[in-house]
């Protein structure tokens, strides 16, 4: 795949929106095709390194193969209480079938915390069957309501 330049709007530069994707430990809500035309929201837990969203999912789940069969997807990360920012854009993802399972242990280790617990035993149970989700953003928008609902 070739790379391209994202494209930002927003008040936030591309360094602030880096800043906020790698404190956010909220999911990012991802958009996908379905085959009929419509597009199918999820949450899914992300990591954002590299100017990508690194996320996991089980190989049989319905987002992978959808993003299998069509690439471009949106995304949206942003808190649910005011004062209201975060990040919205468009991406290309790509399928990674053999870093699933490594992606999945970082993506516990942010979201829960390194400790071991049942939750954490149960979800790495399955790893080997993870597939990695590689979002590249071509488009990024940021929006900071902070200053304006003081």
């Amino acid at each position: 795949m070739a790379v391209t330049q994202t494209v930002l709007s927003g008040p936030w530069s591309a360094g602030e929106i880096g800043t906020y994707l790698a404190g956010a430990v909220i999911p990012v809500r991802l958009s996908a095709i379905s085959p009929a035309g419509w597009p199918v929201v999820l949450s899914l837990w992300f990591l954002y390194e590299d100017g990508a969203f690194h996320c996991a999912s089980r190989s049989h789940a319905r987002i992978v193969a959808l993003l299998d069969a069509n690439p471009r997807c949106g995304f949206e990360v942003a808190g649910e209480t005011p004062p209201y920012c975060g990040v919205r854009g468009q991406g290309l993802a790509t399928l990674d079938r053999t870093n699933g399972a490594a992606v999945l242990a970082r993506l516990a280790d942010r979201y829960l915390g390194t400790g071991d617990t049942p939750f954490r035993r149960k979800l790495m149970q399955g790893a080997q069957d993870e597939v990695a989700l590689v979002i590249r953003p071509t488009r990024m928008m940021s929006w900071d309501y902070r200053k304006r609902m003081k």
